[in-house]
């Protein structure tokens, strides 16, 4: 597994590497956001991890330019908690974050999460392509379609979308969401998921304004509109 880590504070960066190159991972190292585009478009990497604030261009700047020809998973690094900040960052793209200072076994921990859910093959009869209306989803491929034209997801989109699906008619809160499809103790703002499930209207529903599928149940949460 190859893995790109970008922090201006080289220092930081060198422990990661160190400790990611420890767990078996091939890292290579950037220092600002014009490195983490262009090291992004030319390298085969399966995870990259990536500071908010960085000279020349910022983490969300790199985040959403990195999105425009990849769907490699992202943890964004930032030294700021702040819901707006964090919701900022998983609008430009990024699957997760970690708030500065922190535990190097937690961003080990969230790493292998991602990775994982990025590259373990699913059981056969769970892999079937799932077909609802205008939307196709392959979860063995980890493709997706609406009206036959081909869509680009994140990995937590497409993770979102895939449970919607296998569980239609089914409400689900935010919170349990982030548990079910995070797959880890998340201890993010639950704002997240609405910003994923926005992202997935967007790109997924002919009128996002008026969805036919992903459905809010207000007061309660979201489900997948059983229309067979």
């Amino acid at each position: 597994m190859k893995i790109l880590v970008v922090d201006d504070e080289r220092l930081l960066v060198k422990g990661i590497k160190f400790n990611l190159e420890n767990e078996g991972y091939t890292v290579d190292a950037g220092y600002d956001g014009e490195d983490a585009v262009n090291m992004a478009r030319t390298g085969e990497y399966d995870l990259i991890i990536l500071d908010l604030m960085m000279p020349r261009k910022d983490g969300l700047q790199a985040c959403q330019e990195i999105r425009s020809f990849s769907t490699v998973p992202i943890i964004m690094l930032t030294a700021r908690s702040e819901g707006a900040d964090l919701l900022m960052g998983f609008e430009s793209g990024a699957d997760d974050y970690v708030t500065k200072p922190f535990n190097i076994l937690e961003l080990k921990a969230r790493v292998r999460a991602l990775l994982r859910r990025a590259s373990i093959a699913a059981p056969q009869e769970s892999a079937s392509v799932l077909k609802r209306g205008h939307i196709t989803i392959d979860p063995e491929r980890r493709s997706a379609e609406k009206n036959g034209v081909p869509v680009e997801l994140t990995l937590k989109e497409f993770d979102l979308i895939e449970f919607l699906m296998r569980n239609p008619g089914r409400v689900y809160s935010r919170e349990s969401l982030l548990d079910l499809v995070w797959g880890y103790d998340y201890q993010g703002d639950t704002r997240t998921v609405d910003v994923h499930v926005r992202r997935l209207r967007e790109k997924l529903e002919l009128d996002p304004a008026h969805p036919e599928y992903i459905i809010t149940k207000w007061g309660v949460g979201y489900y997948f509109a059983d229309r067979s």
